[in-house]
């Protein structure tokens, strides 16, 4: 039996428009279990985004609960939940956020700092070795400017679990990348949730959707399909290509 590591109970979000109320997230009910890559997919505007950062605490939602680890988040002090997005959660986007005037490693290494979880030798030397599995290790003494977009992701994603996160999440990680980027990135992802990382990732991307264990569809706000795939294998993606886009039909993607 799998093991919830987050629970959503009537999650609404609503924002101000024109005098009226714009219901972004409507009263949704979600599950995210450990060890999986569950993906979340919709036309734009369904409130894949607003779902992602309400689920993690860098948004309130307006009304509804967000249970982690024995504490509703929806409602805990900004200090506790800024603390708990620095040790449990990793946060990859778009857009990398590097610091500009920071190299590569040093990137990684301040949010371990920050955390205190380790020394400030063991940070570094986990920081050089995730740099490494990321194919990194010629370039963590490159400024950002330095490097290409797909090693500025990758930094980034070496960043979100230097901390050993529960949960990683993930908002259209590879939109601004190259075809050959993305895959090097999406490689990153699967290799981490192989290794029991949870991710929770949003994607307009169907190819991206590939890598997921779970895949959600998100409609308005609400929950439309859920659908359970087997470990991604790169000899079988083509027969899961398939799989995934009739199930996209399904759901009048």
């Amino acid at each position: 039996m799998k093991q919830t590591i987050l629970e959503a109970k009537g999650l609404c979000k609503r924002f101000a428009h024109n005098g009226g109320q714009n219901h972004v997230l409507s009263n949704l009910d979600l599950e995210l279990y450990a060890g999986d890559f569950t993906v979340i997919m919709g036309a734009s505007g369904s409130g894949k985004s607003t779902l992602l950062y309400a689920l993690s605490g860098m948004d309130r939602a307006t009304s509804g609960e967000v249970l982690f680890d024995g504490k509703e988040l929806v409602s805990l002090p900004e200090k506790e939940l800024a603390a708990l997005r620095r040790s449990d959660f990793g946060f990859v986007f778009q857009q990398m956020h590097l610091i500009s005037n920071l190299s590569l490693l040093e990137n990684v290494v301040v949010p371990g700092y920050l955390a205190k979880k380790k020394s400030p030798e063991a940070v570094r030397e986990r920081a050089e070795a995730l740099l490494r599995q990321m194919g990194l290790n010629e370039a963590i003494t490159r400024l950002p400017n330095q490097a290409s977009g797909g090693e500025q992701q990758r930094c980034s994603i070496a960043r979100a679990v230097i901390n050993e996160p529960k949960l990683l999440f993930a908002d259209e990680p590879t939109g601004s990348l190259n075809r050959r980027a993305s895959t090097e990135v999406l490689n990153l992802l699967t290799e981490l949730n192989r290794a029991g990382q949870s991710i929770l990732m949003v994607t307009h991307d169907p190819r991206s959707a590939l890598r997921a264990s779970r895949l959600l569809y998100l409609e308005d706000g609400k929950i439309l399909g859920d659908l359970s795939l087997p470990p991604y294998a790169p000899e079988q993606e083509e027969h899961r290509q398939t799989q995934v886009n009739a199930w996209l039909s399904s759901m009048q993607w």
